[in-house]
């Protein structure tokens, strides 16, 4: 029988750990401001998928396999690196949300796909939560199972928070020189958010 006070738990920490601003959130609240919940969507669903993906590596313990290979980690976080730095370049210059036209390149399913897998910041909050708490003792497979699904929820719930919350501000914020400056703060701060991510 699943403790409902360990599931509890599980999801509060889930939900402050990895709703916190990191490489992902900050993309996607960006997104949102530069081009909207409905052009971003796509996005949405990769980085969403990409993050399942680093949960199923976290939850059979491949992480560690992978990495241990030399130069897989620096190879993966350059990529992601560059990625973040054209994803910054595409929402600070991206027209203000009154003035946006489909001829602005929103980011991609591909693109939040690879942000999801190489984001530096989901590995360290998903292996913390999930390593945190046993739902359901001696039995691994339903324990591990079921702190899959939470944590999928999670992950869905907090990546679509942090793009509805960047759309509403670019709502808010109509006038093309208030805007311009908002989209070049989240670019800003996407690239901090990377880098903390990595190197702290």
């Amino acid at each position: 029988m699943p403790s409902i006070h360990s599931s509890l738990l599980l999801l509060l920490s889930a939900l402050l750990l990895m709703g916190s601003p990191g490489p992902a959130t900050m993309s996607l609240a960006a997104t949102g401001a530069a081009f909207g919940v409905r052009r971003g969507a796509s996005y949405l669903v990769g980085i969403v998928l990409g993050t399942i993906a680093v949960l199923a590596v976290v939850a059979t313990g491949v992480t560690g396999a992978v990495l241990s290979f030399p130069g897989v980690r620096p190879l993966i976080v350059g990529g992601a690196f560059v990625y973040i730095l054209y994803l910054a370049y595409q929402i600070a210059t991206a027209s203000p949300p009154s003035a946006a036209s489909s001829s602005d390149t929103q980011p991609s399913l591909f693109g939040g796909l690879l942000l999801g897998v190489a984001n530096p910041k989901a590995y360290a909050a998903i292996g913390a939560v999930y390593a945190s708490a046993v739902l359901v003792a001696d039995r691994p497979y339903r324990d591990g199972a079921l702190k899959i699904g939470l944590l999928t929820g999670v992950i869905v719930v907090v990546n679509a928070f942090w793009l509805v919350v960047g759309a509403t501000l670019a709502e808010v914020l109509r006038r093309p020189r208030t805007a311009r400056m908002v989209n070049l703060s989240f670019a800003a701060l996407l690239v901090v958010s990377f880098a903390l991510s990595v190197f702290l």
